[in-house]
């Protein structure tokens, strides 16, 4: 059961691999540009130093970063048993250990995991979750999310965001100092101007690049995590109403942020679900309604097959 749920886990696992490898290789072209540029090779070995030192931070410390940015309080056993019971029930079927168990505050409906690993995963739910959606819709959103700790989700998730972070910071530095040398260069004419042009545009599509991966991946493993939590209850209909009341559902989130916003079951930013394919290209998640739309359409598979 477990081997069927998490076919794409091994994918995942290369596509982290991948990832990190291209972004250490394009960061390192960054570095190299800017250290030609300006005749400083200090800068390459900044660049370097700067994104291997961010990976191993975010790598240890990813989970805790998200869920205090996301206002998560540790939840008991005793506090919510039929939180913990679903949770145990489909850790148990899945194949997967019992994950920590955080409570968000706040109306709106939405979850998400994190945790570089699932011996090191957690879970969080919002308020609005536990109080809105009814057993089937909440089964379906926790099979959802312990279906993105199976896939391994979370670290692809984490690699990507975090370097895409890195670029955005480097690129950034890059331009100021871009600015700077092309207003005090007098001492630096050897043939640097076409080096620095071309790392100046490298500075700023760079982060626009990185957005684009990052939210492609992000997107991509929803429908996937659709899919196996479906697999996993065996009752697609269930997440399919829980996104249906989430999208009918106009709570704000008090908690939202852009750097977390993709670890989420849904965007918690309300209103920017617009279909025009530009705000497609930059959203973290797939429309619901084409969710609840795959969803529906393995019930009707089944129930031909």
């Amino acid at each position: 059961m477990a081997q069927t749920l998490y076919e794409h886990r091994d994918a995942n696992i290369r596509t982290t691999w991948a990832l990190m490898t291209g972004f250490l290789v394009f960061v390192i072209g960054i570095g190299f540009l800017f250290s030609q540029a300006f005749q400083a090779p200090e800068i390459l070995y900044i660049a370097v130093l700067f994104s291997m030192g961010s990976n191993i931070i975010a790598f240890w410390f990813s989970d805790r970063i998200a869920l205090s940015m996301s206002g998560a309080r540790p939840v008991s056993r005793e506090e919510n048993v039929r939180l913990y019971r679903m949770v145990e029930n489909l850790s148990i079927t899945a194949g997967l250990p019992m994950p920590r168990l955080y409570m968000i505050p706040g109306a709106q409906i939405n979850a998400f995991a994190t945790g570089r690993n699932p011996q090191k995963a957690a879970v969080a739910v919002t308020r609005g979750a536990l109080e809105k959606l009814d057993d089937n819709e909440l089964e379906g959103v926790l099979a959802h999310e312990l279906s993105h700790i199976g896939n391994r989700d979370m670290l692809v998730g984490t690699v990507a965001v975090v370097l895409a972070g890195v670029i955005s910071i480097l690129a950034d530095i890059g331009l100021r100092a871009g600015l700077h040398g092309r207003s005090s260069d007098n001492n630096s004419k050897q043939g640097s101007a076409a080096l620095l042009i071309i790392a100046l545009i490298a500075a700023i599509l760079a982060p626009i690049a990185a957005t684009i991966i990052r939210l492609a991946v992000s997107r991509k493993r929803e429908y996937l995590a659709d899919a196996s939590g479906a697999l996993l209850t065996r009752y697609p209909e269930g997440l399919a109403s829980a996104l249906e009341k989430i999208g009918a559902d106009s709570a704000p989130f008090q908690h939202a942020h852009n750097a977390t916003a993709h670890l989420f079951l849904v965007n918690p930013f309300k209103g920017k679900d617009a279909l025009s394919w530009f705000t497609k290209l930059f959203m973290t998640h797939p429309p619901v309604a084409d969710r609840i739309r795959a969803l529906r359409g393995m019930d009707q598979a089944r129930d031909t097959a």
